[in-house]
């Protein structure tokens, strides 16, 4: 598992799992958002979208709680993600989307 650095707070990998799964906290933590994230050809902004549009298409609204979060740290706005996901009823279904939108509904009002 990565250590975590004096003063520093466990990344959401390391709460969620702690040392159980130290490979996918790794994978989670260096690859994912120490590498993939980071890569210069897009921006944050847009890996969020994309992050939300692939999370409601493929009904992962678990995932979608820490996303929606994520994506209005990285500069989307509350109605560009509700468009988004209304915009995706059309393209991945329209349980999918309003799934989405629940929890969408959840963050929005808690934040």
């Amino acid at each position: 598992m990565p250590d975590t650095k004096a003063g520093q707070e466990p990344s959401g990998a390391q709460k969620m799992f702690g040392e159980f799964p130290p490979g996918l906290v790794h994978f989670t933590d260096d690859v994912l958002f120490g590498e993939v994230w980071k890569r210069s050809d897009l921006g944050a902004k847009e890996r969020s979208l994309i992050t939300v549009a692939a999370l409601t298409a493929g009904g992962n609204t678990d995932q979608l709680v820490f996303h929606l979060g994520y994506a209005r740290q990285n500069g989307l706005i509350k109605t560009e993600l509700i468009e988004a996901i209304t915009h995706l009823a059309f393209y991945c279904g329209w349980p999918k989307a309003m799934a989405a939108m629940a929890v969408a509904k959840q963050v929005f009002s808690s934040g």
